[in-house]
């Protein structure tokens, strides 16, 4: 049940989710440098508490074969990761990913203002407070994660607790007894899909999104190439080889192992890419189902354009505020999106280029733009291998949610070059 803090009037204040305690944090051990993000979200409603007590009542007696999914120790232990102020900080600090929502939010105004939005895993509340800022009627900011305390004061410090009402609980298990015009949330783990956040925004979007609602990120795009690090691997596994004279190569297994065993959350250059990227996946954010989530695959054929040892792939991702051209008439219509002619994708292999200002806002982790805090996720091998110019690598990719858990990512990659056959299976946890 939930509960506001306000009296009365519209439940405008922060309110909390019986169902669902706890914070955001992911579950998984932190990585040095890692952001948990705040993810999986209830929402509120401008109708009395009185009468959302009396329809939730209502619901439980009459909605028990449709109840959500319960949540889980592993949510429980996401969740509670994002009460860390620090994880909060370092998302905000992050200028390329911030200030990419606030233009994107102002670049829409006009579909924002006087309109009801959803800011899904609202974290401090800072999207919520823009959204605000542009006009919105009214925002309903929702987190399961324990920083939705300290958003509702943010909220009320400011002013805004007419506008913004905060929730505290899964979009699973919240109400908001009205649809809504548009979906903001900042939903991207690494390697775009890591810790399944989409899943909430989906729900949200299938529960409360009117037909020709907006939703920001529109789509997102992830991207796979094979790079070189000789820097890193000198690093990690020849320092090994002579260790104030000593001969410790005896640990190179274990180094390689220690080192390269999972993924890795780094930062490269445009220097560090053997190739031109390929295409993973591209998520329309009015279509995408919870089904197509749990894995991803798809087979890929590159060409080195240097000669360089190939020490593993890179990962990263863009994602897009753009304008659906045909708004869908409901939430299983495909969509086309507002692009410049010029934008080229061409057989699936290159990122989209955008040609000017009035091209849709993007976003991107790509090794060649300004650094974000998603920095890009590695796959390393043991063992690099030599590549000549002009040299083909071709394979595939899987990314599957766990079983233990779909917050984690098994990764599983097969790759062939000069006759040379590989597999590499890693856990992103």
């Amino acid at each position: 049940m939930f509960q506001s803090t306000s009296g009365s009037g519209y439940s405008n204040g922060y309110h909390h989710g019986g169902g669902s305690v706890g914070a955001h944090v992911s579950g998984h051990r932190l990585r040095r440098g890692c952001r948990s993000r705040s993810r999986d979200h209830g929402g509120g409603s401008n109708l009395r508490v009185s009468n959302r007590m009396m329809q939730q009542r209502q619901q439980e007696e009459t909605a028990i074969d449709s109840a959500p999914n319960p949540c889980t120790d592993f949510d429980m232990a996401y969740f509670n990761s994002y009460a860390h102020l620090g994880i909060h900080e370092e998302m905000i600090k992050d200028r390329a990913r911030t200030e990419s929502y606030r233009n994107a939010i102002f670049q829409h105004q006009d579909r924002i203002a006087g309109k009801v939005v959803v800011d899904v895993g609202c974290g401090t509340g800072i999207l919520s407070i823009f959204c605000a800022q542009a006009g919105a009627k009214r925002v309903y900011a929702v987190d399961a994660s324990n920083i939705a305390v300290q958003a509702n004061e943010v909220v009320k410090a400011n002013n805004l607790s007419d506008t913004i009402i905060v929730f505290h609980g899964r979009v699973e298990d919240v109400e908001i007894d009205e649809e809504v015009d548009v979906i903001v949330s900042e939903w991207m783990g690494y390697m775009l899909l890591y810790e399944s956040m989409l899943g909430s925004v989906i729900t949200a979007r299938d529960r409360w999104l009117k037909p020709g609602g907006l939703i920001l990120p529109s789509t997102a795009t992830l991207y796979l190439a094979p790079v070189t690090h000789p820097d890193r691997y000198s690093e990690s596994i020849d320092f090994w080889r002579n260790v104030y004279g000593i001969d410790m190569s005896a640990m190179l297994p274990l180094a390689k192992q220690c080192a390269f065993e999972e993924p890795s959350v780094e930062t490269i250059t445009g220097e560090n890419v053997l190739t031109w990227p390929y295409v993973v996946k591209q998520v329309d954010c009015y279509t995408v189902t919870l089904h197509e989530l749990e894995s991803v695959s798809t087979r890929f054929k590159f060409t080195s354009m240097m000669r360089a040892p190939f020490h593993g792939f890179a990962f990263w991702f863009d994602v897009e505020f753009g304008i659906p051209v045909k708004y869908p008439s409901n939430n299983n219509t495909r969509t086309a999106f507002v692009e410049s002619p010029n934008n080229q994708n061409t057989d699936g292999t290159q990122r989209k280029k955008r040609a000017n200002p009035n091209d849709a806002l993007v976003l991107s982790t790509a090794p060649e733009d300004p650094p974000t805090h998603w920095q890009q996720t590695l796959i390393y091998f043991y063992d690099p291998i030599e590549v000549e110019q002009d040299q083909v690598i071709e394979g595939s990719v899987t990314l599957s949610q766990s079983k233990e858990n779909p917050r984690f990512m098994n990764i599983h990659l097969e790759y062939a070059s000069n006759g040379r056959y590989f597999v590499k299976e890693s856990v992103m946890r």
